[in-house]
């Protein structure tokens, strides 16, 4: 074998084995498909509703803050018009019973929440994932938050029921009733399944932000690539 041809042999060798090296990165790295953005944004919505129904349902709610979601607008004159009354012992249970059957929800909301995520269809995954801060949670809570919202009532009914709330929260509104007649929504199932849900909304976005911003939050290689530099 002349040495031109051995030379040639050996460059092609060395370009052969360089392309191997290189097809061989690429498939490890690879670019991302539509489905790895997809399954990267429901990972990371599931994993906020996991974060959500384990922080909420641990002494997160109290009276203020059930009776203000309860009532936003019209609270201080409604508590007002119950403490004339004399019914401030009567709100202070109320408001303390309501707080474990607002905890046992979440719990059971983080199924739903989970099987709505797993479900969702979602458009343009990539522009999502790049709009950066919350912007999946967004897309969730704008594509299916009304859903959820549903999906959650029959279980915070359920509850409400077994803990007798529905004839306290009768009795204590009663006089408001009176004062403002049907111009409240005085709906506390559905009162309190919207709160819930919304609460459960800030803790996604909460862990969204955790991912986009932190490489220790991103606990999978789907995450790593997907939400890196994203944030």
């Amino acid at each position: 074998m002349t040495k031109l041809k051995k030379l040639a042999l050996f460059i092609t060798l060395i370009i052969s084995i360089l392309g191997s090296g290189c097809a061989n990165s690429k498939g490890l790295l690879g670019r991302l498909t539509v489905a790895d953005y997809v399954n990267g944004i429901k990972e990371a919505l599931s994993i906020g509703a996991r974060f959500g129904g384990g922080s909420l349902s641990k002494g997160a709610f109290n009276k203020t803050t059930l009776l203000s979601a309860i009532l936003p607008e019209e609270l201080q004159k409604v508590t007002s018009v119950l403490s004339t009354l004399g019914l401030t012992a009567e709100v202070d249970k109320f408001s303390s019973t309501l707080t474990n059957a607002a905890e046992e929800t979440v719990e059971k909301s983080v199924p739903i929440f989970l099987t709505g995520i797993s479900k969702m269809s979602i458009k343009n995954a990539a522009k999502i994932v790049s709009g950066g801060g919350t912007s999946a949670t967004d897309y969730l809570r704008a594509s299916i938050g009304d859903s959820l919202r549903n999906a959650i009532t029959p279980t915070m009914n359920t509850a409400l029921n077994n803990y007798g709330l529905n004839t306290q929260w009768t009795k204590l509104t009663q006089p408001v009733t009176l004062l403002f007649g049907g111009k409240l929504n005085l709906d506390l199932g559905n009162l309190m399944a919207g709160f819930i849900s919304n609460a459960m909304f800030n803790k996604i976005e909460e862990k969204e932000r955790d991912i986009r911003l932190n490489a220790t939050a991103r606990t999978s290689t789907l995450l790593q690539r997907v939400f890196a530099g994203k944030n």
